[in-house]
């Protein structure tokens, strides 16, 4: 009688056989459902707080850039521990996987805990750091204090959600992530009005749907049969592994990073424009978030076929998923850029309907935002396709480049030498956008190169 094969045998024949598109759909439609979820209840605190104030709106926009940085350390830990898991699993290594799953988790958990115990002791530079106006600063510290408490849980739930995408169950992920992310916006208005604890709520709300989010991944997700499971035994710190961890992370928390000190610098140079400035940008980069939150689930599904495959050297589908991906991400984003562009005072009124100041510019930023919207598609499919094969030079310059290389010269070009103002700050942003775009062409024509140069005799599977 044959042998049942195992779950790990038949995940690793669908990855590596079944239709790219379909494959990559099937794994995209819950990443997706995550990424607008997430994205949605970002905005939460930011809607819920829009009849407290405007300064109370530029308080959790001044807190954005420090969950950024929160959720770039999930990244790091969870795309740096997945990146390399997704790669073993193809080589059908299943234990090196579990050592490397357990270990970025309580790593990423560790850190993150002794990186908020320092911003809670030094809260009040923290918050005079990420660019508060004295009339923000009091809402800022409440909100960020509890957004603090709540970071260790945040990025634990952060990579067991990349851990359980790149093994190709993002269903399971999404199942986890989204529950937490309804949840918090039931408990947004139920803190911050029922409760009457203000912004105190919106950030409680957080903290609670967080832990929720944990607590389902890790009884959910890793006790499935065909996952790899989170066994404590297996937690196996070195220095090899954090080598691989480094190479499969470090372009996302470059990225999620460099985006966070922007945002900062971007707080600092608006703060000269007063709380209407800082809450309208603060509401344009969470919508901006959010229509990418498409192309994003799109990449994420992406991933793990890319993961499979190229550890399995077929690199034929490697390539044609990318480009799938590709159109599909830009035209998504297409469409998305001219509902936003056509609407943009309508979008911005939702969240601070009461001042126009606010509006005013909330729809100018928006609107050029849209404007470069659909060649993000390109660079963000660029940094995944590099992270996963773990070209980590390749993957970081492109992370760097929009962030690191051409924003801040873009800032001080249209602010200083043209002396834009506020409107030289909201061209910055697409400016710098356009040129990222083409230092992932220039990336993508060398990796794809190497790719043919490194042809391997591939079955015909489809």
């Amino acid at each position: 009688m044959d042998e049942k094969p195992s779950p790990e045998i038949d995940k690793f024949t669908r990855m590596t056989t079944a239709p790219v598109e379909k494959l990559i759909l099937s794994l995209a439609a819950p990443s997706i459902a995550i990424m607008l979820i997430s994205a949605l209840y970002n905005m939460a605190d930011t809607y819920f707080v829009g009849s407290l104030g405007t300064s109370v709106v530029a308080a959790v926009g001044i807190a954005f850039p420090l969950m950024a940085i929160v959720q770039a350390m999930g990244f790091f830990f969870g795309q740096g521990s997945g990146n390399y898991m997704a790669r073993v699993l193809g080589a059908r290594e299943t234990e090196k996987a579990s050592r490397m799953a357990v270990t970025g988790l309580v790593t990423g958990f560790l850190i993150m805990a002794l990186m908020a115990a320092c911003g809670i002791i030094f809260l009040q530079p923290l918050v005079d750091g990420l660019g508060a106006t004295p009339t923000i600063r009091p809402y800022a510290a409440e909100y960020i204090f509890y957004i603090l408490l709540a970071s260790p849980w945040m990025v634990s739930a952060t990579v067991l959600n990349q851990q359980l995408r790149f093994q190709g169950s993002a269903a399971i992920a999404m199942v986890g992530m989204i529950s937490g992310a309804v949840l918090n916006i039931f408990l947004d208005p139920l803190f911050i009005f029922t409760f009457k604890m203000g912004i105190k709520g919106a950030a409680v709300a957080t903290m609670i749907s967080q832990i929720i989010s944990f607590i389902i991944l890790f009884t959910y997700g890793s006790s499935r049969q065909g996952n790899v499971a989170i066994n404590f035994k297996h937690f196996s710190p070195s220095l090899s592994r954090y080598i691989e961890m480094f190479r499969g992370g470090i372009p996302a928390l470059l990225r999620q990073g460099l985006a966070s000190l922007m945002t900062i610098i971007i707080n600092h140079f608006a703060a000269a424009y007063g709380d209407a400035a800082i809450a309208a940008i603060s509401i344009t980069n969470r919508l901006f978030m959010f229509a990418n939150s498409i192309m994003l689930g799109i990449g994420q599904g992406f991933q793990p076929v890319c993961g499979f495959n190229y550890g399995a050297k077929l690199y034929s589908r490697v390539k044609k998923g990318f480009w799938f991906c590709v159109k599909v991400a830009s035209a998504g984003l297409f469409v998305i850029a001219v509902v936003l562009f056509v609407f943009a005072p309508q979008v911005i009124a939702i969240f601070r309907r009461d001042d126009p100041e606010v509006i005013r510019i909330g729809a100018l930023g928006l609107r050029l935002m849209c404007g470069i919207m659909p060649f993000a598609a390109f660079v963000i499919m660029c940094n995944m396709m590099t992270q996963t094969m773990g070209m980590a030079l390749y993957a970081s310059f492109n992370a760097v480049s929009r962030q690191g290389l051409f924003l801040l010269p873009c800032l001080l070009i249209f602010t200083r030498v043209f002396n834009l103002g506020l409107v030289g700050i909201q061209l910055s942003i697409p400016a710098a956008d356009i040129l990222g775009f083409f230092t992932a062409i220039f990336i993508m024509i060398k990796v794809f190169h190497i790719l043919d140069d490194d042809k391997v005799s591939e079955p015909q599977h489809e």
